[in-house]
């Protein structure tokens, strides 16, 4: 049915949430991440009785949207054409895409494959709770096992130890000791490591040279997006027995010049949050950054929904090797809307993201 016959006749929101299978705590700079969050989601219906959700991008007005023609505000193949609509991005491209009776990744053009490899984002640095009697790395053995058992096959670590919470040598060492016992109980496994723009260029030297032989697929904004200390990280990488890949741009992402970088083959992996940045945006971005040699990645963490929203972007626009998964479930629906088994997200052939709210057909 074309998208020209509906009118936007009411908007809505609704309360979803995440439940983390565990407390999750620090990260280089941030305290205790808590066991999850609720956040408001925008129902939009149509005159003919069509309906789509999702989260938005950013606080906006409904009432400029209401009483509009539906091919007005969004073009699927494109994405939302109407400023005024774009805080509704997610929430139209799965009233779009219900109407056309397609997922969302079919709708974004099915350019990579439905089942997306994801690792697990949960692994932050809890051996250093209770701050009585720290658990030390037992706590981080736990954790892998736990995601293990959930159907992840992948890790990102949290790192910066020292930023913070530990003397700079001690974090280093507690650093590279987790990256090792990763690596040693999960020998198969893609490593990933993420320090929140914790290190500096001397510690994270250090580091690279203690893991050299991990094979770490990516290390994540290890410090601040300057073009000279990427320069001197790119040219120090050479001299490595493994290069792993360079992911930034998630924290304030300046896109135009994250795509800068990549064209200088100073980043490999784009990072721009999936909500915050925006699909519409994604699909604007993501040929520009294959034009680079570069992939994508949506950040993805503190929502399985985020997830969801990643994967799709993953399976619908290709270039995205990867994707966040967090260790959790999504609350106020009917169901997850994925399977996640032996570390991919098998991603359903349900109309829109193929999930519905707790309690309705939406």
């Amino acid at each position: 049915m074309s998208l020209s016959r509906h009118v936007v006749s009411g908007i809505g929101t609704a309360e979803v949430g995440s439940e983390y299978i565990r407390d999750v705590g620090r990260n280089s700079f941030r305290g205790q991440h808590g066991r999850g969050g609720r956040e408001t989601a925008y129902v939009v219906e149509t005159d003919r009785g069509a309906v789509g959700w999702g989260l938005p991008l950013s606080v906006g007005d409904p009432s400029g949207v209401i009483g509009r023609n539906l091919a007005g505000l969004i073009d699927p193949d494109h994405g939302v054409i109407e400023p005024a609509a774009e805080f509704l991005d997610y929430a139209l491209h799965d009233l779009a895409a219900r109407i056309l009776d397609v997922p969302v990744y079919a709708m974004l053009g099915s350019a990579g494959p439905a089942k997306v490899r994801c690792y697990s984002g949960g692994i932050y640095l809890d051996d250093l709770d209770p701050e009585d009697a720290p658990a030390g790395p037992t706590a981080i053995k736990q954790n892998l096992a736990q995601d293990h058992e959930f159907g992840f096959r992948d890790f990102k670590l949290k790192l910066g130890r020292g930023y913070r919470w530990m003397p700079y040598q001690a974090g280093l060492d507690r650093d590279i000791e987790v990256t090792r016992l990763a690596r040693e109980l999960y020998p198969d496994a893609e490593i990933l490591v993420d320090p929140n723009d914790g290190f500096s260029v001397n510690a994270l030297t250090s580091y690279l040279e203690a893991v050299s032989d991990c094979r770490l697929y990516w290390i994540e904004e290890v410090f601040a997006e300057r073009r000279e200390d990427l320069e001197f990280l790119r040219d120090h990488l050479a001299t490595l027995p493994w290069r792993p890949r360079v992911a930034d741009g998630e924290f304030d992402p300046d896109a135009a010049y994250i795509l800068r970088l990549a064209e200088a083959g100073l980043v490999d992996v784009a990072l721009m949050d999936a909500v915050g940045y925006g699909l519409t945006a994604w699909r604007r971005f993501m040929p520009q950054l294959k034009a680079a040699s570069a992939e994508g990645s949506p950040h993805a963490w503190g929502a399985p929904l985020k997830t969801l929203y990643a994967a799709h972007i993953a399976a619908g626009l290709g270039n995205v090797p990867i994707v966040e998964g967090v260790p959790g479930h999504i609350l106020g629906t009917d169901g997850d809307g994925y399977q996640l088994s032996d570390g991919y997200l098998d991603l359903s052939d349900r109309p829109g993201f193929g999930i519905t709210l707790a309690g309705s057909s939406r």
